[in-house]
């Protein structure tokens, strides 16, 4: 079974800096796509930061600029630096992982979620 879990969430005052990271544990052959997502109460989930195994990212602009998401293919971790951070930037943040369990298979794993507040 594969399972990921999340770190580094908190209380953080508007213009600070944050990382969650994310680690997969368990049995798989590999993992194809990372990715974080939040969602705000009453908000619909949004995708925030992807990278690729060969390293290629996309963030949607309301976060570009300001979050790095960078992932370790031997650790199986990622992680999401996050700028600048405003109070519209508060919400619940999920890791997000495209788990190749075997070479002709693939599964969807999302983390339990880490809570980020952004208020003075």
């Amino acid at each position: 079974q594969v399972q990921l879990m999340e770190s580094g969430g908190g209380l953080v005052q508007p213009g600070g800096s944050l990382t969650l990271s994310c680690a997969a544990s368990g049995s798989f052959s590999s993992i194809d796509n990372m990715e974080w997502y939040r969602q705000a109460p009453g908000k619909q989930r949004e995708m925030v930061a992807s990278i690729s195994s060969s390293g290629t990212t996309n963030y949607p602009d309301s976060v570009k600029g300001r979050f790095t998401i960078a992932r370790d293919n031997a650790k199986n971790t990622v992680s999401l630096q996050m700028h600048s951070l405003k109070p519209e930037d508060t919400a619940v943040y999920y890791c997000y992982a495209l788990v190749r369990i075997r070479v002709w298979q693939r599964t969807s794993i999302w983390g339990q979620g880490t809570q980020v507040t952004v208020s003075s």
